[in-house]
């Protein structure tokens, strides 16, 4: 059997990479960077910053044109049917611009802001999902935006204007080995006698990869000496699939989402030119990290957009459905569960668009939220499938093809519920966010008691960081027993004694925080359930802030309301987590181990077993 004690030397070089990859510092504020710290950072909030005018005009136009198209050219349930989406839609949204959004106009796009491209996206992704990940998987992480970002005059000139002009791109980043480890990453790049590189390897689930002309490709290239031993080094390229050497070996399916181009590709023996690394040798992973910071912002929107149609479907169907002598949405039962898609539905907004807003501002370190941004509408979103489904229920089960064969409206609630699974897995998976943010919320203490969690460190690092965290705790600790006064004016009277409670619980945190650091020292990174707790209760308390602040911005007593009800529930799940036990967590991790130590076979006991199911010898792959 395989051990199940993780490698110390494997643990210590996947994280050597990951930290290598990271931005070490942060230069700019960040709301919640400074919520973990225990401040309540309300300038950076309240007044809510909303979009400006200006640059909402910008994109009227092309929104009107992309409904447009949505509506004309293409039936959702006839994409998922036929696993295809149309040529001549794909070239009816290029042509109204659906895919050249985020390009600057220079080189022939539209220069969009984020704000602007996430709500075009969004519109798709109300329509039609799979629209949606063809957009996005050409610009939200395809070539445009790393391009853009970290790309030299010569390779935007070469590039920019083709994708402007109706090449496809993709991301290449996972594989079958490796996932959210880069460490794992198997495809190499060496270089040719002659110059440039020989690429060799496969990428798995590479959206849009298998129609792509041009791809983004992570690939290791030779180990570097740092510190005396050898580094891994992880490139980006930018290679075209009609090279010699590209295959697009398998096109993937999934439980939702027909239509998408994701799948298996593979590079056999393929030339790439010097020119054609992107930014410089050993930079990938970072490049990789920084484009994911913006790109996984489109997610916040499509699932709020998809949110939306859930808001609308349960809002028709629970006052015209009658049972017992009324409608349905009169009942507590199924009233609770409307407040619960209506009040949310209000948070991921204000969420998403905050998130954007911060990179078209630009001057915030706005990291986190992105995460955070990502994290809470992934999670939501599908409470909120979930719930739209309990509401319609046989009919929310049904697919819209039998609704629609049966004479009855034809509410796509069961393909909503599939593809909003999808948003905890990519992107970084919800268990991954929580860590990623977790570190990054922890970083300013490991900087000063950092030498105190290693055991590595001598005793002269250890005696600094205790001299460090002498001069700053103290003080500090007094601070967030302050519980502060009153809200910002921008906040409505009806919601300031929700900002006081969350004020009270941002400064706990910090403590709490502070305590397991100084307690579980380099254990703290293996206690994953109280680190996800963590973050999402400050996840919890970010979405109360920009809720409330949200409402003051739009000033009806509705955008109130529903700003209360989220509150409501969101300190209700913060009190919940406090009572969570970390022994539970232990003992959960214990029956874990005796489970793959086939401890609990009988509880496999009287079904047809996995062998009888027909598939390939590898079953990680």
């Amino acid at each position: 059997m395989t051990s199940l004690r993780p490698d110390p030397d494997k643990v210590a070089e996947a994280r050597d990479i990951a930290e290598n990859a990271r931005e070490a510092t942060r230069a700019a504020p960040s709301f919640a960077a400074e919520l973990f710290l225990g401040h309540l950072a309300e300038e950076l909030v309240c007044p809510f910053p909303e979009q400006p005018s200006a640059d909402a005009a910008v994109a009227g136009p092309l929104l009107e044109n992309l409904e447009a198209v949505l509506k004309a050219e293409i039936d959702p349930d006839a994409v998922e049917r036929d696993d295809e989406i149309p040529a001549q839609a794909i070239e009816r949204l290029k042509e109204a611009g659906a895919f050249r959004m985020k390009i600057p106009e220079a080189y022939g796009g539209l220069g969009f802001s984020q704000t602007n491209y996430g709500h075009a996206v969004a519109l798709a992704a109300s329509h039609c999902g799979a629209i949606a990940i063809w957009m996005s998987g050409h610009q939200s992480i395809g070539v445009s935006t790393p391009l853009k970002l970290f790309g030299t005059e010569a390779q935007k000139e070469a590039y920019l204007p083709r994708l402007a002009s109706g090449d496809l791109s993709a991301f290449a980043l996972t594989e079958p080995e490796a996932g959210s480890d880069p460490a794992l990453m198997e495809t190499r790049a060496e270089p040719h006698p002659d110059g440039g590189w020989v690429l060799n390897g496969q990428k798995l689930w590479c959206t849009n990869g298998p129609e792509a002309d041009v791809l983004i490709v992570m690939a290791r290239t030779p180990d570097k000496v740092i510190g005396g031993r050898p580094r891994k080094q992880i490139s980006a390229f930018i290679v075209e699939s009609a090279w010699e050497g590209f295959e697009a070996v398998h096109r993937c399916a999934f439980m939702g989402y027909g239509g998408i181009r994701s799948g298996l590709l593979r590079f056999r023996d393929m030339r790439i030119p010097e020119e054609n690394l992107l930014w410089g040798e050993g930079k990938g992973l970072k490049l990789a990290l920084v484009t994911l910071n913006t790109g996984r912002l489109t997610l916040p929107a499509t699932n709020t957009a998809v949110a939306k149609q859930c808001v609308r479907i349960v809002r028709q169907w629970a006052r015209e459905r009658e049972q017992w002598g009324g409608p349905i949405g009169a009942q507590e039962a199924i009233a609770v569960q409307l407040g619960y898609i209506a009040s949310h539905t209000f948070a991921m907004e204000a969420f998403s668009d905050y998130a954007a807003g911060l990179v078209d501002r630009g001057g915030t370190d706005f990291r986190i939220e992105a995460a955070m941004a990502k994290l809470f509408c992934s999670e939501v979103v599908f409470q909120i499938a979930d719930r739209t489904m309990q509401i319609r229920a046989g009919r929310g089960y049904e697919t819209s093809d039998s609704l629609r064969a049966r004479g009855v409206r034809a509410w796509p609630v069961e393909r909503i519920f599939r593809e909003a699974r999808l948003n905890k897995i990519v992107e970084g998976t919800s268990e991954i966010m929580r860590l990623f943010i977790a570190r990054e919320a922890l970083d300013p203490h490991l900087e000063r008691l950092g030498a105190l969690t290693q055991p590595e460190s001598s005793l002269g690092a250890k005696a600094q960081a205790l001299l460090r965290g002498a001069g700053h705790y103290p003080l500090w600790f007094l601070a967030t027993l302050w519980p502060g006064i009153g809200a910002p004016d921008a906040v409505p009277a009806p919601l300031r004694g929700h900002w006081g409670w969350m004020r009270r619980q941002v400064k706990r945190l910090a403590r709490r925080i502070t305590y397991a650091m100084v307690r579980h020292r380099a254990e703290l990174e293996h206690r994953q359930g109280w680190l996800g707790r963590m973050v999402d209760e400050a996840v919890d308390l970010t979405a109360m802030a920009l809720a409330m602040a949200r409402a003051g911005s739009r000033g009806d007593e509705g955008s109130t309301e529903l700003a209360d009800l989220f509150c409501r529930h969101a300190r209700s799940r913060i009190r919940e987590r406090h009572h969570t036990p970390t022994r539970l967590d232990r003992a959960g991790a214990e029956v874990a181990s005796n489970l793959l130590k086939d401890r609990y076979l009988d509880l496999e006991r009287g079904i047809v077993k996995e062998n009888h199911w027909p598939g390939g010898a590898n079953p990680g792959a």
